[in-house]
């Protein structure tokens, strides 16, 4: 049997785009064919979205990489290299992504189908075709592929339910989502049986269904982090309606009533809002219940191991989904921002170096060999274009000061 996994951590690495060729037309009868090398091909993007049929993120416990597909190289003749396969990585209705360094939410993949666009892939390098001019005749250099983005995300996952059961350990919530739905928790009796949320789908005779979580038992302090506390609770926070179990068995070590002051105390310490939710409080566990306590509670009652109850119980359900969902507005898209890349950030090192780093003036250096003049001065053309060198004289450069730029340093020279 599969664990329950509900955090996990992903890198994702999209694909690099290919390099540009750098070829000649070489034909008879054709003085001075000119350039003809094709572009690279694009690397593949990473794509993550919700997929109903997966329930947890064990796939990324042990297996926390994803690759796209790189694109291949330009060749001669302008054939340009095929773009790389992009990945599709499905996760559970429910995923929230974080960026692992900043904590920051990146996506919401609530509802089945949503998407995300985790890492990009790099474009792909210009062939020396591309560099023709009236000035440039016979390029000699083309460019290298773009690398693709990589990043370290955090995922976390909030089951989507319309019902959440709720009580202290033991109250009879695993027994009770086995007989109502088509659920197989495992079930004994002693505490904190359940270590991991179950998920089932109650089917009304009118055709209706509605979705009933079993949530573990929460201790008291669960909202300040004893026990298990905030990796149970959080899946309690997405559910249309609140089912509070009480438990009528003398053996409970609380009343009814002071049963739910505690649960009700820890939800609202955990989400304020949680209170608001429609809430049902039921005693559980009629079958074998304290006559005193039975007196005194005045609330509706089941039996999971008889089945007393259950169908009232099962309708009352039913309505508070109901009521819920009428109520619930028109749920709105989760979008997504990724801003265009900064232009130019200039960085002063504590050794008197400058850093210059953008998206733009990095692939303005990435040709293939700068040992080659033409490449060079391309080069120098395309960063004094950027106002990479205004840039590095507003932030104090003086002539001979070290500059990086991707994996390349020079010497600053002013005009």
């Amino acid at each position: 049997m599969s664990a329950f996994v509900d955090e996990a951590q992903l890198n994702v690495k999209g694909g690099d785009g290919g390099a540009g060729a750098v070829a000649t037309r070489r034909e008879a009868h054709v003085p001075l064919g000119g350039p003809d090398g094709g572009d690279g091909g694009k690397g593949g993007d990473i794509w993550l979205v919700a997929d109903r049929n997966v329930a947890s993120l064990l796939a990324f416990r042990d297996h926390p990489h994803r690759k796209a597909g790189n694109g291949t190289h330009g060749q001669g003749k302008k054939r340009h290299g095929h773009a790389g396969d992009d990945l599709v990585i499905p996760v559970p209705e429910g995923t929230t992504v974080h960026d692992h360094d900043t904590g920051e939410v990146l996506a919401d993949l609530v509802n089945a189908g949503d998407r995300w666009l985790a890492a990009a892939g790099g474009r792909g390098g210009r062939g020396n075709a591309r560099f023709l001019s009236n000035k440039r005749r016979a390029p000699s250099f083309a460019e290298q592929g773009e690398v693709g983005e990589q990043r370290w995300l955090d995922l976390e996952l909030r089951l989507l339910a319309d019902v959440a059961l709720v009580g202290l350990p033991n109250v009879g919530k695993s027994t009770l989502i086995s007989r109502i739905s088509a659920a197989k928790p495992k079930i004994a009796d002693y505490p904190f049986t359940t270590l991991e949320p179950n998920l089932g789908v109650v089917r009304m005779d009118d055709g209706d269904e509605f979705v009933v979580a079993d949530v573990p038992g929460l201790i008291e302090g669960a909202s300040d982090g004893r026990g298990l506390g905030h990796q149970f609770l959080r899946h309690v926070e997405r559910a249309r309606a609140l089912a509070i179990l009480v438990d009528l068995a003398p053996t409970a070590e609380q009343s009814p009533a002071e049963q739910e002051v505690i649960l009700r105390h820890e939800l609202g310490a955990y989400q304020p809002d949680l209170l608001d939710r429609p809430t049902l409080v039921v005693g559980s566990r009629a079958d074998i219940a304290d006559p005193d306590r039975l007196a005194d509670w005045d609330g509706p009652t089941f039996s999971a191991v008889t089945g007393e109850g259950l169908p009232s119980l099962v309708g009352q359900l039913a309505d508070l989904v109901r009521a819920a969902r009428t109520a619930e507005p028109e749920p709105e898209p989760f979008v997504v921002h990724r801003p265009r890349p900064e232009g130019i950030v200039v960085e002063r090192l504590d050794s008197g170096a400058f850093v210059v780093s953008g998206r733009a003036v990095e692939r303005a250096v990435a040709l293939s060999d700068l040992t080659d003049l033409q490449a060079l001065a391309y080069a120098q053309q395309r960063l004094r274009s950027l106002g990479v060198d205004k840039a590095l004289a507003r932030a104090g450069a003086t002539e001979g000061d070290p500059v990086h730029i991707g994996g390349f340093t020079f010497e600053y020279l002013p005009d």
